[in-house]
């Protein structure tokens, strides 16, 4: 099973001091983030993309291609590519070409986004945001699958004889996640593609993400991919750790309070009854997030928000080595002892990686 983190790259002054981070620092905290992720052994990396303050992140395959020349082994993924708000043939390319500079260690996962003001600064209207993802990626489906490509539709000015460039490493397309909270229509395109649905469920509770997942499942296993268990399917999350609870409590709580995406609402306690934040131990973490697989069933990635609401640097890699060290070992022994035979224990990954993997001795269904 994969384990990785996910950055909202937000710019939020450290309630504790008043301080705000410039821009500059929080990119270079970002590229230091990323490095301690790998550092501590953990299988993903991914980057949101925001074209609004206080976030940063407006061109996540810059810092991934960046990222690809400074990591060696960890899966770079974005959490999320906006598919309404950008141009499917840019993405088929940038996507293609960071394949190459990553040696294949790319994924990514596509997204409506839930920032309004975004469409219309791109040209688009946000009471299209589905009819947009779907005809986006019917596209971009096949202009990584099909050397010439003629097309016609409703949001972009027609094609003819178009070839993406550069081709998919190998031929090989990255693999997709669709990713959504809310939206329904998003996990029936994840299945009718037979792609991976990723359900970042950090507001909302488990019987939520429970419904659609199961939805999910069912559809994929209709459009005739494989069992519901075959299914791919990630998770979001959120932890802050320290080796005695009471005192993750005390440190995290300022932050809790004074976060732009959910400070000034309900209590640390009640939103932690209610969503799968934890903080708390080691132990808390671990059997909280085994707790998911209880709601959900067998997954392939779960994927922490670790340094938001802003969390200092410093603090931020302290958590990493917690849990990279101290929750990730143990989740991946008792996700893997519970995992039944014929279940995918790990998104796929492109055949350059999984060579790689199987040359230097790392199993890759232990990872």
């Amino acid at each position: 099973m994969e384990f990785g983190i996910f950055t909202v790259g937000d710019v939020t002054a450290d309630p504790t001091t008043g301080r705000t981070p410039s821009e500059h620092e929080r990119i270079k905290a970002t590229l230091a983030i990323a490095a301690k992720a790998e550092e501590v052994g953990l299988d993903v990396f991914a980057t949101g993309e925001h074209h609004n303050p206080p976030f940063v992140p407006s061109s996540p395959t810059t810092l991934l291609g960046y990222l690809a020349a400074r990591t060696e082994r960890i899966e770079l993924s974005t959490s999320t590519t906006l598919i309404t708000t950008n141009d499917p043939v840019k993405i088929a390319e940038d996507f293609a070409y960071l394949q190459h500079l990553a040696d294949g260690r790319v994924d990514l996962m596509l997204g409506r986004g839930n920032t309004g003001p975004v469409y219309p600064w791109f040209g688009q209207d946000i009471r299209q945001g589905i009819p947009l993802a779907i005809e986006n990626y019917a596209l971009l489906h096949r202009l990584w699958r099909e050397d010439v490509v003629d097309w016609e539709g409703k949001f972009r000015s027609p094609l003819q004889g178009f070839t993406a460039t550069p081709r998919p490493l190998d031929g090989v397309p990255p693999f997709v996640w669709h990713g959504s909270i809310r939206s329904p229509e998003i996990a029936e395109q994840a299945a009718y593609y037979g792609d991976g649905f990723f359900h970042n469920n950090i507001f909302w509770p488990m019987s939520h993400t429970r419904r659609m997942i199961r939805l999910y499942r069912q559809r994929f296993t209709h459009h005739g991919h494989g069992a519901p268990d075959q299914a791919i399917v990630g998770l979001g999350g959120q932890a802050f750790i320290r080796p005695n609870s009471q005192d993750a409590v005390r440190e995290f709580r300022p932050y809790f309070d004074n976060a732009p995406v959910y400070g000034h609402g309900p209590s640390l306690e009640e939103f932690t009854e209610q969503t799968p934040l934890t903080v708390g131990s080691p132990q808390q973490v671990i059997e909280r997030t085994l707790g998911f697989r209880d709601a959900v069933g067998d997954y392939q990635r779960q994927l922490f928000l670790m340094d938001h609401a802003g969390l200092p640097l410093k603090t931020v890699l302290e958590q990493l080595d917690l849990l990279g060290g101290e929750v990730v070992p143990v989740l991946r022994k008792e996700f893997a002892a519970l995992r039944p035979a014929g279940v995918p224990a790990a998104a796929p990954r492109h055949p350059a990686v999984a060579a790689r993997e199987a040359g230097s001795g790392v199993d890759p269904e232990a990872t």
